[in-house]
C-alpha cells in the first residue's frame, strides 16, 4: 500500500540516499550533505519542502520543491525533484507524489508547478506530458555560478 508524508529531520540520511539515486541515474554530481539538508529544511524559514512515498514501509521515492515567484503569475512552487526507486515505477507512485504536490501548490494559492527536464530523458518527459505539462521550449534554463557572481563588479 502507498503512503505519502512530509519528510522530517530524521529522514536526512534517506533523503541524501535518494538524491543520490537521482543523480545517479541522471549521470549529475551531488554536493549536497545531510547536514546541509537538515540545515536548510529545518530552519526558521525553510528553504524547501519535501514528501517521502513509502509502498508497505518501504522507500519507494520522493519529491522535493519549494516557493518560487514570478513577476507575470505570482507565487509558485518549484519542483526540484521528482524521483521514483526503479522497482516501484509503474505502480503509480510518481502520479501520487505529483498529486499531493499540486494539492499543496493549489492550497498555497500558487500559480502552478516549475520543473527542468533534462532534454534525454525521455521517460520523464511523456511522464509529465501525460499530466498535461506545458513545455516552454522558447526558454533556456540558465545557471550563474556563485563564485563567478562574486568576480562581477558592480556598475557605480
Amino acid at each position: 500500500m502507498l503512503s505519502i508524508r512530509a519528510a522530517n529531520r530524521n529522514d536526512m540520511a534517506l533523503l541524501r540516499t535518494l538524491i543520490d539515486e537521482m543523480a545517479e541515474y541522471e549521470e549529475l554530481p551531488c554536493l549536497i550533505t545531510e547536514e546541509a539538508l537538515a540545515r536548510d529544511g529545518f530552519a526558521t524559514q525553510p528553504a524547501f519542502s519535501s514528501l517521502i512515498a513509502e509502498w508497505d514501509g518501504q522507500p519507494a521515492g520522493y519529491a522535493f520543491f519549494f516557493y518560487c515567484y514570478s513577476t507575470f503569475k505570482g507565487r509558485g512552487l518549484f519542483l526540484e525533484d521528482l524521483f521514483v526507486r526503479a522497482q516501484f515505477r509503474s505502480r503509480r507512485v510518481g502520479d501520487a507524489l505529483l498529486s499531493r504536490v499540486a494539492a499543496i501548490a493549489r492550497n498555497q494559492g500558487c500559480f502552478g508547478i516549475v520543473f527542468n527536464v533534462l532534454a534525454w530523458n525521455q521517460p520523464a518527459i511523456r511522464f509529465f506530458q501525460k499530466h498535461h505539462a506545458i513545455f516552454l521550449d522558447d526558454w533556456k534554463t540558465a545557471v550563474l555560478d556563485a563564485d563567478v557572481a562574486t568576480d562581477l563588479h558592480e556598475v557605480e
